[in-house]
C-alpha cells in the first residue's frame, strides 16, 4: 500500500468513526451568513460590538500549542484565521478537533473576533461543525501541483493550492462582464446561434463532425456563429452581440485551442474603419477599468494601450520584415519562389492559396515582433472570402486584425453584403475544398438566400476571449486562460 493509500485508508477510518458518534460528515445545510473578506473589511466595527459571527470554509492549516490550536479558514474571497482554545471548546468538541478534522475538511465556526498579541485579525471559536469531510491530503503548493498536466487534469485542486489561478479566472468574469456592459450601453442586444450546424462557416478552419441520430445526419460544431450573426442582420436587428463557444479541429499551440470562447458583433450601417474606432474605445475603456490605466505590466513587459494605435498593412510589414513585396508576386509559385530565395522556412505544409500563403509568410516573418496593439490592414482577397473589396484595390480587402505580443486578438470586416459576389466567393472557396484545403469556406446556399433579401452595410467583430485573458494576465499559454481545457483521457 502507497503512502497516500495509507492516508486515505487513515481519513476512512475517521469518517467510519464520525458516522459511529452519529455525526453527520456531509450536513446538506450551513449557516454562513458572512465571508471572510467582509470579516476583515468590518473586523473593527463588529470587534466593538462584540458581534458573534460564523464564517464557513475548508480548512487550510492546523497548527497545535498546548491547549490551543490556530487554523486557516478559506472561502472564495480568502483565508481568515480561526482560533480554537481547550479552556472555551466543550470537551467532546476538542476531541473531535484533534481526533477527527484533518486540513481540508469544510467546517462551520462561530465565535467572537479578536486581535492576537502580533496584530493578527482572528476568530475565536465557540462552537463548530464538520460540514464534509476530506478522504484525500490536500497536495504541497510548492511540490505536489506543478505538472501542469496534472494542473489541468485536476483543476480543482489547481484552483485551491495556487492562488494566482483563481485570480486569472476572476478577471476573465470581469473582463466577460465589462465587454458585455459596454455593449448594451451602446445598443447592442446579445443573442444565441446555433452551435450544431448544418455547414461550418464564419470561418476559414476545419470543423468537428458528428451525426444527429434523431434525424439520420452529419452535423458539425460551429467554427463561429458570424453567418447566424448576418443572418440576424438581415432580419431586421442592427446590433447584436454573442459569446459563442467555438470548435475547430486544428492543432495545439500556445495560442490555439480547439475548443474556444469568441465575441462576435455586428452593426449595421457601419464599416471596418469605423469599427476600429469602436474597437479602441471600447478595449481602453474595459482595460482601464480593470486595470486603472491604459499602461499595464506583462511580466517583464509594459503593454501601452494608449489611442491611437499605429496601422500597418500586410504589405509593408512584409516587405520591412523580408524584403518580398508581395504586390509584385501575384501568383503562388511567383511567391514560393521569392520565399525559396529569401531562405525563409515555413511550417505550413499544406496546399495553399496565395493569400494562405502570404497569411503563413507573416505569422513567421512578422507577427512575433508586433508587441503594442498594431491594426494590420489590407487582407488579400482569397484570404477574406466574407469581407467587401476595397475599392480602388479590388484584390484587397476592407479588413483589420489587432495584434498585441505576437498574438491576433480581434478580427473584423466590413461585410461582404454582394450576394452575386458571395456566391463566386463560395464557389471560388468550395473548389479549394475540393483540392484538398479542409480550412476552405464551404458553399452555405442558405446564406446566399439571405443576402439576395438585402443586407444593409454592416461592420462584423471577433475577438477570442481566451487569447485576451492569456495577454492580460500573462499566461504563457492559452490553455491557461481555459478552467478546463481538453486533455487527452489516460
Amino acid at each position: 500500500m502507497s503512502e497516500f493509500d495509507e492516508l486515505r485508508e487513515v481519513r476512512l477510518e475517521k469518517l467510519r468513526t464520525l458516522v459511529a458518534k452519529k455525526i453527520d460528515p456531509y450536513p446538506s445545510k450551513a449557516h454562513k451568513a458572512v465571508t471572510n473578506q467582509e470579516t476583515t473589511n468590518k473586523f473593527d466595527d463588529w470587534i466593538a460590538k462584540q458581534k458573534k459571527i460564523t464564517l464557513a470554509g475548508r480548512l487550510m492549516s492546523k497548527r497545535e500549542h498546548g491547549g490551543l490550536v490556530f487554523g486557516e479558514l478559506r472561502d472564495f474571497s480568502g483565508d481568515f484565521q480561526i482560533l480554537f482554545k481547550q479552556d472555551v471548546l466543550p470537551a467532546k468538541s476538542w476531541n473531535l478537533l484533534n481526533e477527527l478534522i484533518d486540513i481540508g475538511d469544510f467546517i462551520e465556526a462561530k465565535g467572537t473576533l479578536f486581535l492576537t498579541q502580533k496584530q493578527e485579525k482572528t476568530l475565536q471559536v465557540e462552537k463548530f461543525v464538520i460540514l464534509a469531510k476530506s478522504l484525500r491530503p490536500l497536495p504541497e503548493k510548492w511540490h505536489g501541483l506543478v505538472d501542469t498536466e496534472t494542473r489541468f487534469r485536476q483543476r480543482y485542486l489547481d484552483l485551491l493550492m495556487n492562488p494566482e489561478v483563481k485570480e486569472r479566472f476572476v478577471l476573465r468574469h470581469q473582463l466577460v462582464q465589462e465587454l458585455r456592459n459596454f455593449l448594451v450601453k451602446t445598443g447592442f442586444i446579445e443573442v444565441d446561434t446555433p452551435a450544431l450546424q448544418c455547414l461550418p462557416g464564419g470561418a476559414l478552419a476545419t470543423p468537428f463532425v458528428t451525426h444527429y441520430d434523431a434525424l439520420d445526419t452529419d452535423v458539425y460544431l460551429r467554427i463561429a456563429p458570424e453567418l447566424y450573426l448576418k443572418r440576424l442582420i438581415v432580419g431586421g436587428f442592427e446590433k447584436v452581440f454573442e459569446f459563442a463557444r467555438v470548435f475547430r479541429n486544428e492543432g495545439v499551440s500556445t495560442q490555439h485551442l480547439q475548443d474556444f470562447t469568441m465575441l462576435e458583433f455586428y452593426e449595421a450601417y457601419s464599416d471596418y474603419e469605423e469599427m476600429m474606432k469602436f474597437t479602441e474605445k471600447m478595449l481602453t475603456t474595459v482595460i482601464k477599468k480593470l486595470f486603472g490605466s491604459t499602461k499595464i505590466t506583462v511580466g517583464e513587459k509594459v503593454l501601452d494601450f494608449t489611442t491611437p494605435w499605429q496601422r500597418y498593412s500586410f504589405r509593408e510589414l512584409i516587405k520591412q520584415e523580408t524584403g518580398i513585396d508581395i504586390d509584385d508576386r501575384p501568383t503562388v509559385d511567383m511567391l514560393q519562389q521569392s520565399i525559396a530565395n529569401k531562405n525563409i522556412h515555413l511550417t505550413y505544409t499544406g496546399k495553399a492559396s496565395r493569400g494562405k500563403l502570404i497569411d503563413e509568410l507573416y505569422k513567421e516573418t512578422v507577427r512575433p515582433k508586433l508587441i503594442n496593439p498594431v491594426f494590420l490592414t489590407d487582407h488579400p482577397l482569397d484570404l477574406s472570402p466574407l469581407a467587401k473589396r476595397k475599392d480602388k484595390e479590388p484584390d484587397k480587402v476592407q479588413r483589420f486584425q489587432l495584434v498585441v505580443q505576437g498574438m491576433e486578438i480581434v478580427n473584423a470586416f466590413s461585410e461582404l453584403n454582394d450576394p452575386l459576389d458571395q456566391k463566386t466567393r463560395f464557389d471560388e472557396q468550395a473548389r479549394n475544398k475540393q483540392e484538398g484545403d479542409k480550412e476552405a469556406h464551404s458553399m452555405d446556399a442558405d446564406f446566399v438566400k439571405a443576402l439576395e433579401y438585402g443586407m444593409p452595410p454592416t461592420a462584423g467583430f471577433g475577438m477570442g476571449i481566451d487569447r485576451l485573458v492569456a495577454l492580460l494576465t500573462n499566461a504563457d499559454s492559452i490553455r491557461e486562460a481555459v478552467l478546463f481545457p481538453f486533455v487527452k483521457d489516460k
